[in-house]
């Protein structure tokens, strides 16, 4: 059995060097005790580094490009079975380069957890890591220094110096850990490996940062597991504002409610003078009511159905106040309802494109939805798109009728179901209508085609080429209507 004792505080070198000697000397993963430094030494059976055996062949290793990383990564670990494990992978890949791959297998599930956590407490330094100045000598003039204490979990300091190197280049610097530090002087880089000592960092800003804290705190949105599985408790003692935390988790239901009273009886700040300026400013002119201009301007304040509460605004028709054309889509997606325009997200790009290759210019359609706001279904930070039921499609066509008596239009293209049964009422299959004018009221046409987001949602990509040629050649038929449209 060979002993192997090692510094083990985030050098890779030193363990690469001892790694590869072993290799070389064909010594097995068994065989092999990897000890820290500071460990007691002599006990019976084992033999010093120095003993190790002349190495029988190439010193040199090929590894998986992965491995490394990896290693990197797991080498700032500060288990000290990281050792072993490291070699016995090392060991291991020798024999199968794919080893890696193997999510199931037990040293390779274990090094991946060991760099997850080496890279979340990485994160969390760059996060909590609390900067506090140290004044400058009476006398002396320079450039500003500030000095930084903070506790990792593992041996991180010199993988995340140049991080702070970057963000904090135009000040002197010093973070001390308990396990590293690293400095710089505006010039220099430098990390120690040298257990710090924790300074005292209390000044007049600690108050500072509890006031700041205890104001933004919003007990309304409070979620426990949520806020320390960000921040977890390890940190607080670090940071001054950390001890209200509890009072202010203890308070947030009380504080709530007493919000919730106020809210229905005290103005909001400086409310009293935003009422008197609205007073005396003059109304603003309101556009005519028989216009596009007046029809957008009341669609604003539409409540016709439930979705203009949880939409960011009426997503209203653009283009000609008189047009041959009118293109009809069903509803606006996630960057329609944030910009106020239609057709503008990706399905809009698609649309654009095909148009343009047809020889047409969409600036001369009047283009709208059928439903003006944004129906969605929330998942994570993402809005999806879901699609508006039967009741919220009849409380808007009186929009869409307004918007079709003001505009004229010879020639209506409805993309999709929803635009279908808004313009006629017909919940028929769309393969079954599709390409196929219509006569409409008003001695006008309606063509149905696709809505372009259905393209976008087809996983296919040969079915998505031959559905993207079909949808040019409906846009190529709308081209010849409206051609012939404007000759008669």
């Amino acid at each position: 059995m060979y002993r192997i004792s090692l510094e083990g505080r985030g050098d890779f070198g030193e363990w690469r060097d001892a790694a590869r000697a072993c290799l070389a000397a064909k010594i097995p993963p068994h065989d092999i005790d990897w000890r820290l430094r500071n460990e007691s030494a002599g006990l019976f059976g084992f033999e010093d580094d120095s003993a190790l055996p002349s190495a029988k062949g190439d010193a040199s290793v090929s590894v998986p490009a992965a491995f490394m990383p990896l290693a990197q990564a797991i080498i700032c670990h500060s288990d000290p079975s990281r050792f072993a494990l490291l070699y016995r992978l090392l060991w291991r890949l020798s024999d199968d380069r794919t080893l890696l791959e193997l999510k199931a297998d037990p040293d390779v599930a274990r090094a991946r957890n060991m760099e997850k956590s080496v890279r979340r407490d990485s994160h969390k330094m760059t996060a909590f890591v609390r900067f506090k100045e140290v004044p400058l000598p009476e006398g002396i003039a320079g450039r500003r220094r500030f000095i930084a204490w903070f506790e990792p979990d593992h041996f991180i300091v010199e993988r995340k110096a140049d991080f702070f190197q970057r963000r904090f280049t135009d000040m002197d610097w010093v973070i001390a850990t308990p396990k590293g530090s690293a400095r710089w002087d505006g010039e220099k880089l430098e990390t120690s490996r040298i257990k710090a000592e924790k300074p005292d960092l209390t000044d007049e800003t600690d108050e500072l940062w509890r006031t700041y804290y205890a104001n933004i705190f919003n007990p309304a949105r409070l979620k426990i597991k949520a806020m320390t599985a960000e921040m977890p408790k390890k940190y607080w003692k670090n940071l001054p504002e950390a001890d209200l935390i509890p009072e202010l988790i203890l308070g947030a239901e009380a504080r709530v409610l007493e919000m919730a009273a106020k809210a229905a009886t005290e103005p909001q700040l400086f409310h009293h003078r935003i009422q008197a300026m609205a007073e005396n400013r003059p109304a603003p002119a309101l556009p005519d009511a028989d216009t596009l201009e007046g029809l957008k301007h009341e669609a604003r304040s539409c409540t016709l159905c439930p979705l203009h509460c949880t939409a960011t605004q009426t997503v209203f028709g653009e283009g000609p106040s008189r047009a041959d054309v009118m293109i009809v889509g069903e509803q606006p997606g996630d960057q329609e309802d944030l910009a106020g325009r239609p057709f503008v997200g990706p399905a809009g790009k698609v649309f654009n494109e095909v148009v343009s290759q047809t020889g047409m210019d969409r600036s001369k359609f009047y283009v709208t939805n059928a439903v003006k706001h944004f129906k969605y279904e929330p998942r994570g930070k993402l809005r999806i798109h879901k699609r508006p039921d039967v009741m919220e499609i009849e409380h808007c066509r009186w929009w869409l009728t307004r918007e079709i008596d003001l505009v004229q239009p010879k020639l209506i293209v409805a993309m999709g179901a929803t635009a279908v049964f808004a313009l006629t009422g017909i919940k028929g299959k769309l393969s079954e209508l599709r390409g196929k004018p219509m006569p409409m009221q008003g001695d006008r046409l309606l063509f149905v085609t696709v809505h372009p987001s259905y393209l976008l949602r087809i996983p296919d990509e040969g079915k998505k080429a031959e559905e993207m040629r079909l949808f040019l050649e409906d846009m190529v038929t709308v081209r010849k209507m409206a051609e012939e449209i404007c000759v008669n």
